[in-house]
Protein backbone atom coordinates (compact mmCIF):
# COMPACT_ATOMS: atom_id res chain seq x y z
CA UNK A 1 0.00 0.00 0.00
CA UNK A 2 1.19 3.52 -0.83
CA UNK A 3 0.77 6.04 2.00
CA UNK A 4 0.27 9.67 0.98
CA UNK A 5 1.76 11.95 3.61
CA UNK A 6 -0.03 14.88 5.22
CA UNK A 7 1.67 18.28 5.44
CA UNK A 8 2.28 17.65 9.13
CA UNK A 9 3.99 14.36 8.36
CA UNK A 10 6.08 15.97 5.62
CA UNK A 11 7.23 18.60 8.11
CA UNK A 12 8.39 15.83 10.46
CA UNK A 13 10.33 14.17 7.65
CA UNK A 14 11.95 17.55 6.92
CA UNK A 15 13.12 17.74 10.54
CA UNK A 16 14.64 14.29 10.23
CA UNK A 17 16.24 15.31 6.93
CA UNK A 18 17.96 18.31 8.52
CA UNK A 19 19.66 16.10 11.10
CA UNK A 20 20.57 13.72 8.30
CA UNK A 21 22.12 16.45 6.16
CA UNK A 22 24.21 17.70 9.07
CA UNK A 23 25.30 14.16 9.97
CA UNK A 24 26.49 13.71 6.39
CA UNK A 25 28.50 16.92 6.71
CA UNK A 26 30.16 15.71 9.91
CA UNK A 27 31.22 12.57 8.06
CA UNK A 28 32.27 14.49 4.93
CA UNK A 29 35.01 16.28 6.87
CA UNK A 30 36.69 12.92 7.48
CA UNK A 31 36.50 11.52 3.95
CA UNK A 32 40.20 11.68 3.16
CA UNK A 33 43.18 9.39 2.69
CA UNK A 34 44.28 7.59 5.83
CA UNK A 35 40.86 7.34 7.51
CA UNK A 36 39.27 3.96 8.20
CA UNK A 37 35.65 3.65 7.11
CA UNK A 38 34.71 2.36 10.58
CA UNK A 39 35.55 5.82 11.97
CA UNK A 40 33.04 7.42 9.60
CA UNK A 41 30.30 5.17 10.95
CA UNK A 42 31.06 6.12 14.53
CA UNK A 43 30.98 9.84 13.69
CA UNK A 44 27.57 9.53 12.02
CA UNK A 45 25.96 7.47 14.78
CA UNK A 46 27.21 9.76 17.54
CA UNK A 47 25.93 12.85 15.73
CA UNK A 48 22.51 11.38 14.99
CA UNK A 49 21.99 10.22 18.58
CA UNK A 50 23.25 13.52 20.02
CA UNK A 51 20.43 15.28 18.15
CA UNK A 52 17.71 12.94 19.31
CA UNK A 53 17.53 10.66 16.28
CA UNK A 54 18.32 7.03 15.67
CA UNK A 55 20.24 5.59 12.71
CA UNK A 56 17.63 4.08 10.40
CA UNK A 57 19.91 1.40 9.02
CA UNK A 58 21.37 -0.03 12.22
CA UNK A 59 19.56 -3.27 12.93
CA UNK A 60 17.37 -3.01 9.81
CA UNK A 61 17.15 -6.63 8.66
CA UNK A 62 20.15 -7.16 10.98
CA UNK A 63 22.37 -4.65 9.17
CA UNK A 64 25.24 -4.08 11.63
CA UNK A 65 26.06 -0.38 11.11
CA UNK A 66 24.66 3.14 10.91
CA UNK A 67 26.10 3.84 7.46
CA UNK A 68 26.32 1.88 4.25
CA UNK A 69 29.87 2.65 3.12
CA UNK A 70 30.61 1.45 -0.41
CA UNK A 71 34.09 1.92 -1.83
CA UNK A 72 35.02 1.91 -5.55
CA UNK A 73 33.34 -1.08 -7.25
CA UNK A 74 30.91 -1.62 -4.36
CA UNK A 75 27.56 -0.25 -5.50
CA UNK A 76 25.64 -0.22 -2.20
CA UNK A 77 25.29 -1.88 1.21
CA UNK A 78 28.99 -2.01 2.01
CA UNK A 79 29.96 -2.48 5.67
CA UNK A 80 32.12 0.00 7.59
CA UNK A 81 35.38 -1.74 8.38
CA UNK A 82 39.06 -1.31 9.00
CA UNK A 83 39.58 -0.44 5.32
CA UNK A 84 41.66 2.75 5.14
CA UNK A 85 40.67 5.19 2.39
CA UNK A 86 43.40 6.03 -0.09
CA UNK A 87 44.00 8.63 -2.76
CA UNK A 88 41.96 7.88 -5.87
CA UNK A 89 39.18 5.95 -4.13
CA UNK A 90 35.56 6.92 -4.32
CA UNK A 91 33.24 6.20 -1.42
CA UNK A 92 29.45 6.20 -1.37
CA UNK A 93 27.99 7.02 2.03
CA UNK A 94 24.31 6.18 2.48
CA UNK A 95 22.60 7.21 5.70
CA UNK A 96 19.13 7.28 7.17
CA UNK A 97 17.74 9.03 10.23
CA UNK A 98 14.60 8.28 12.21
CA UNK A 99 13.33 11.25 14.18
CA UNK A 100 9.85 11.89 15.59
CA UNK A 101 8.71 8.58 14.13
CA UNK A 102 9.71 9.33 10.52
CA UNK A 103 12.65 8.33 8.35
CA UNK A 104 14.74 10.31 5.87
CA UNK A 105 17.35 8.77 3.56
CA UNK A 106 20.12 10.16 1.38
CA UNK A 107 23.45 9.17 -0.18
CA UNK A 108 26.47 10.97 -1.59
CA UNK A 109 29.54 9.63 -3.39
CA UNK A 110 32.83 11.35 -2.58
CA UNK A 111 36.14 11.45 -4.41
CA UNK A 112 38.98 10.71 -2.01
CA UNK A 113 41.71 13.18 -2.89
CA UNK A 114 42.41 13.32 -6.62
CA UNK A 115 40.60 10.70 -8.69
CA UNK A 116 40.93 9.71 -12.33
CA UNK A 117 39.17 11.96 -14.83
CA UNK A 118 36.76 9.30 -16.05
CA UNK A 119 35.79 8.51 -12.48
CA UNK A 120 35.06 12.15 -11.65
CA UNK A 121 32.90 12.37 -14.78
CA UNK A 122 30.94 9.34 -13.53
CA UNK A 123 30.28 11.06 -10.19
CA UNK A 124 29.16 14.28 -11.85
CA UNK A 125 26.87 12.47 -14.30
CA UNK A 126 25.31 10.35 -11.55
CA UNK A 127 24.57 13.38 -9.39
CA UNK A 128 23.09 15.24 -12.36
CA UNK A 129 20.94 12.22 -13.20
CA UNK A 130 19.47 12.34 -9.70
CA UNK A 131 18.14 15.82 -10.36
CA UNK A 132 16.89 14.80 -13.80
CA UNK A 133 14.84 12.09 -12.11
CA UNK A 134 13.61 14.41 -9.36
CA UNK A 135 12.28 16.85 -11.97
CA UNK A 136 9.76 14.18 -12.96
CA UNK A 137 8.40 13.62 -9.42
CA UNK A 138 5.29 15.64 -10.21
CA UNK A 139 1.64 14.87 -9.54
CA UNK A 140 0.06 13.29 -12.62
CA UNK A 141 3.24 11.94 -14.19
CA UNK A 142 4.22 8.26 -14.05
CA UNK A 143 6.93 6.34 -12.24
CA UNK A 144 8.45 5.45 -15.59
CA UNK A 145 9.06 9.14 -16.25
CA UNK A 146 11.47 9.27 -13.30
CA UNK A 147 13.34 6.16 -14.41
CA UNK A 148 13.46 7.21 -18.06
CA UNK A 149 14.93 10.61 -17.18
CA UNK A 150 17.74 8.99 -15.19
CA UNK A 151 18.39 6.17 -17.64
CA UNK A 152 18.45 8.28 -20.78
CA UNK A 153 20.75 10.88 -19.21
CA UNK A 154 23.42 8.41 -18.10
CA UNK A 155 23.20 6.00 -21.03
CA UNK A 156 23.67 8.89 -23.47
CA UNK A 157 27.02 9.42 -21.71
CA UNK A 158 28.11 5.80 -21.92
CA UNK A 159 27.23 4.65 -18.38
CA UNK A 160 24.94 1.84 -17.25
CA UNK A 161 22.06 1.63 -14.77
CA UNK A 162 21.89 -1.07 -12.11
CA UNK A 163 18.61 -2.96 -12.51
CA UNK A 164 18.53 -5.15 -9.41
CA UNK A 165 18.38 -2.24 -6.95
CA UNK A 166 15.80 0.56 -6.85
CA UNK A 167 14.63 3.50 -4.81
CA UNK A 168 11.58 3.29 -2.57
CA UNK A 169 8.89 5.08 -0.66
CA UNK A 170 9.52 5.96 2.97
CA UNK A 171 7.88 7.56 5.98
CA UNK A 172 7.08 5.77 9.22
CA UNK A 173 8.90 2.79 7.69
CA UNK A 174 12.31 3.01 6.07
CA UNK A 175 11.15 1.07 3.03
CA UNK A 176 7.58 1.56 1.84
CA UNK A 177 5.82 1.15 -1.48
CA UNK A 178 6.28 2.08 -4.25
CA UNK A 179 9.57 0.93 -5.75
CA UNK A 180 11.38 3.65 -7.74
CA UNK A 181 13.45 2.14 -10.58
CA UNK A 182 16.26 4.14 -12.19
CA UNK A 183 15.17 2.96 -15.63
CA UNK A 184 11.86 2.92 -17.44
CA UNK A 185 9.63 4.19 -20.19
CA UNK A 186 7.89 7.53 -20.38
CA UNK A 187 4.23 7.37 -19.45
CA UNK A 188 4.48 3.89 -17.90
CA UNK A 189 4.15 2.72 -14.31
CA UNK A 190 2.00 3.94 -11.47
CA UNK A 191 0.64 7.48 -11.51
CA UNK A 192 2.45 9.83 -9.14
CA UNK A 193 0.28 11.62 -6.58
CA UNK A 194 0.90 14.62 -4.37
CA UNK A 195 2.06 13.49 -0.94
CA UNK A 196 4.06 10.50 -2.10
CA UNK A 197 7.47 10.58 -0.40
CA UNK A 198 10.14 8.83 -2.45
CA UNK A 199 13.81 8.01 -2.05
CA UNK A 200 15.17 8.54 -5.56
CA UNK A 201 18.65 7.03 -5.81
CA UNK A 202 20.43 6.39 -9.11
CA UNK A 203 23.15 3.73 -8.90
CA UNK A 204 25.27 4.13 -12.03
CA UNK A 205 28.22 2.05 -13.23
CA UNK A 206 31.30 2.97 -15.21
CA UNK A 207 31.28 -0.47 -16.86
CA UNK A 208 28.61 -3.12 -17.30
CA UNK A 209 25.27 -2.92 -15.50
CA UNK A 210 25.43 -6.38 -13.89
CA UNK A 211 26.18 -6.78 -10.20
CA UNK A 212 27.10 -9.53 -7.73
CA UNK A 213 26.10 -9.99 -4.10
CA UNK A 214 28.96 -10.99 -1.83
CA UNK A 215 28.75 -13.86 0.66
CA UNK A 216 27.98 -11.51 3.56
CA UNK A 217 24.46 -11.22 2.12
CA UNK A 218 24.64 -7.42 1.86
CA UNK A 219 27.54 -6.06 -0.16
CA UNK A 220 26.69 -5.48 -3.83
CA UNK A 221 29.55 -4.88 -6.29
CA UNK A 222 29.87 -4.51 -10.03
CA UNK A 223 30.54 -7.79 -11.82
CA UNK A 224 33.45 -6.28 -13.78
CA UNK A 225 34.85 -4.48 -10.69
CA UNK A 226 34.66 -1.07 -12.37
CA UNK A 227 33.60 1.88 -10.23
CA UNK A 228 30.00 2.70 -9.35
CA UNK A 229 28.44 5.92 -8.02
CA UNK A 230 25.31 6.50 -5.93
CA UNK A 231 23.44 9.69 -5.03
CA UNK A 232 20.08 9.88 -3.24
CA UNK A 233 17.52 12.41 -2.04
CA UNK A 234 14.22 12.06 -0.20
CA UNK A 235 11.60 13.86 -2.29
CA UNK A 236 7.88 14.63 -1.99
CA UNK A 237 5.71 14.58 -5.10
CA UNK A 238 4.01 17.93 -5.60
CA UNK A 239 1.80 19.57 -8.19
CA UNK A 240 3.92 21.49 -10.67
CA UNK A 241 7.32 21.08 -8.99
CA UNK A 242 8.70 18.41 -6.63
CA UNK A 243 10.10 19.28 -3.21
CA UNK A 244 13.45 17.90 -2.07
CA UNK A 245 13.33 17.18 1.66
CA UNK A 246 16.95 16.13 2.21
CA UNK A 247 19.88 18.41 1.47
CA UNK A 248 23.47 18.30 0.25
CA UNK A 249 24.07 21.92 1.28
CA UNK A 250 25.82 21.05 4.53
CA UNK A 251 28.07 18.53 2.76
CA UNK A 252 29.08 20.99 0.10
CA UNK A 253 29.88 23.74 2.59
CA UNK A 254 32.58 21.56 4.17
CA UNK A 255 34.02 19.86 1.08
CA UNK A 256 36.53 21.59 -1.14
CA UNK A 257 35.60 19.87 -4.42
CA UNK A 258 33.33 22.24 -6.34
CA UNK A 259 32.82 19.94 -9.34
CA UNK A 260 30.10 18.02 -7.52
CA UNK A 261 28.23 21.18 -6.48
CA UNK A 262 26.65 21.44 -9.93
CA UNK A 263 23.07 20.15 -9.88
CA UNK A 264 22.13 20.20 -13.55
Amino acid sequence: MIYLKTEEEIDLIKESAQVLGKAHAEVAQWVKPGVATRKLDTIAEDYIRDFGGTPSFKGFNNFPASLCISVNEVVVHGFPSGYVLKEGDIVSIDCGVKLNGFHSDSAYTYPVGEVAGDVMKLLIATKKSLYKGIEQAVDGLRMGDIGHAIQSFVEDRGYTVVRELVGHGLGRSLHESPEVPNYGKRGKGIRLKEGMVLAIEPMINLGVKSVIQERDGWTIRTSDRKYSAHFEHTVVVRKGKPEILTTFDYIEKVTANTSLMVEA
